[in-house]
Parts: C-alpha cells; structure tokens; sequence
C-alpha cells in the first residue's frame, strides 16, 4: 500500500520557504527539513524544492508525510512523485534510464526492485530517456498502458522540458534556438545544417551566467533526439564540459560529470489530468566550476 499523508499550512508574513518550513517544524533538524524541501512540499499545489522560493500571504504550502516505504527508496535515484500510476525521478549521473542487458543497473532495474520491496503488484516502464551521463528529471511509468497513453500524445502532454548546462566559453548571442538535422553516425550522432533526410533537432538556450572559462546556460527543447544538446553545443563551438564524446579532448575541467542536468519538467498527468510541474536546484558542482 502506498501511503502518504498531506499537512497543509497557511502563509501569513512574507519569507523564503526553508525558513516558513523551519517555523512550522521548530523540534526538527535542518538537515530533515531540507529532506522534506528536497522531495515532499508544494506551494499552492506546485512542487517547490527552491529553498528560497518567496512566499507571500494566502499562500498554501503542503507536506506530504510517507510512511515506511520512505526508509526503502533507492539510492540511485531520487523518487520526487510516486502515485499509482507513475514516478517521477531525479536520475543520478552514470546511471543508465534503460538496456536490454538483463545485467545492467538501470532506471527501471532500481525501480523495479524498489516496487518489490513494497509489495506493489507492478512493472516500471521507460517512458523517456536520459543519456547515461546526464542528470535530471524521469517520468517512469507503473504500467504498459500510461507509458503508450504518453507515447501516442507525447507533445500534448509533455508541455515543459528544461535542462541546465556548463559549457565551454562565453557563449553569444546570450540566448537564441539551434536547428539541425541529426542522424545517428557508427560513433555519435552526426548533424547537418540542412535536411539531408535526418531528423530536425531544435534546441532554444539561455545564457544565465558567464565566467572567465565557462558559461551557465539553461535550454529548452522542442525535440526529444538523442544526444541533441551535447551535439548542438558542440556546433556552436561551446561545448558541453566534461563531454568526452563531443567536447574537447584535452577538457582539463575539476567537475568529474557531464555538466548537464535536466531541471524541469511539466507535463499533464495522462490518468488524473492534472497539471504537474517539478524543479530540482542546479547541481552544487555546476554553481562550484562557475566560480573558477
């Protein structure tokens, strides 16, 4: 069974939401209230784990309390949602979302192993993919079924797809859209300016932050193909740090990852309907290699 009790509070002064979360809770540690920051709170029905999101008076702020299945989730991943129909989770770098192999620890090998261990009568399905190597927000789905309902109307539903990224360089213009065509080359993936029958990748970005080395980017994609991002910096001579596939060979970056992480995503459930929204902070290690 899967149990989850909600406790709703009401914003009365205008403060950031670790420290509204921190009156409520005063006997817990701040360590625990950031666990909760981290994977249980909405703000007005929105999944928040900002720790300064701004909270102004009428607002509602929720906790969901799980009970003992919290002490068995994974340590791969981090599962921010689950309901009976779906997860949504915050992959962790080097692990990959799906394989064929029986043997590889994957996504949905962990999830799988997390829903036997809480006698749910269930299969984890892919729904999408991240590259082994990056980070970020999954959904994963609980049965055959909800991953075709995404898969038959992926863009009506999917409606919010964002990553951040560290690339080599200041990047210019400050923000813009990439377009190419891609095709999957014997090694990578190879890309072309114009239709050589491949398939169009569009990539819009936002240069957040610039340093001497390094630029702090947030893209949005209107296109789902493998390796788009990684490939498309690459063609703008900007590169993905630590990319050992499309970047720069002699990448002499401290950061020991891919510095690319998908931070938000929102999409409409397929079962209930609902409008769900969810948002991780940017990795630590990315603000870190922005201050060299």
């Amino acid at each position: 069974m899967f149990h989850v009790k909600q406790v709703e509070y009401s914003v009365e002064a205008t403060c950031g939401l670790l420290e509204f979360l921190s009156q409520q809770m005063p006997d817990s540690s701040r360590t625990k209230v950031k666990e909760l920051l981290a994977h249980s709170v909405c703000v007005d029905g929105r999944r928040v784990s900002q720790f300064n999101y701004p909270l102004q008076p009428g607002m509602k702020v929720t906790i969901e309390k799980v009970g003992y299945k919290e002490r068995l989730k994974p340590r791969e991943l981090d599962i921010v949602f689950e309901d009976e129909h779906l997860f949504v989770v915050n992959k962790h770098e080097g692990l990959l979302s799906y394989s064929k192999k029986g043997t590889d620890m994957t996504v949905i090998t962990v999830l799988n192993r997390y829903l036997s261990l809480t006698h749910q009568s269930c299969n984890a399905h892919i729904v999408h993919r991240l590259d082994r190597d990056t980070s970020g927000l999954m959904v994963v789905s609980k049965s055959k079924q909800v991953s075709q309902r995404f898969e038959a109307d992926w863009k009506g539903l999917v409606n919010d797809r964002a990553y951040v990224a560290v690339a080599w360089g200041k990047m210019e213009p400050r923000e813009g859209t990439i377009r190419s065509w891609l095709t999957d080359g014997q090694y990578c993936v190879l890309s072309s300016p114009t239709d050589n029958g491949g398939k169009l990748a569009v990539t819009h970005y936002k240069v957040v932050k610039t340093s001497r080395r390094y630029s702090l980017l947030e893209l949005r994609l209107d296109t789902g193909r493998r390796n788009q991002i990684r490939v498309h910096l690459r063609e703008e001579k900007h590169p993905v740090v630590h990319d050992p596939m499309y970047g720069y060979k002699d990448d002499v970056s401290p950061i020991n990852r891919l510095a690319l992480h998908a931070f938000r995503l929102g999409f409409t459930h397929p079962v209930t309907g609902k409008r769900m929204q969810f948002e991780t902070p940017y990795p630590d290690s990315f603000l870190k290699l922005m201050e060299l």
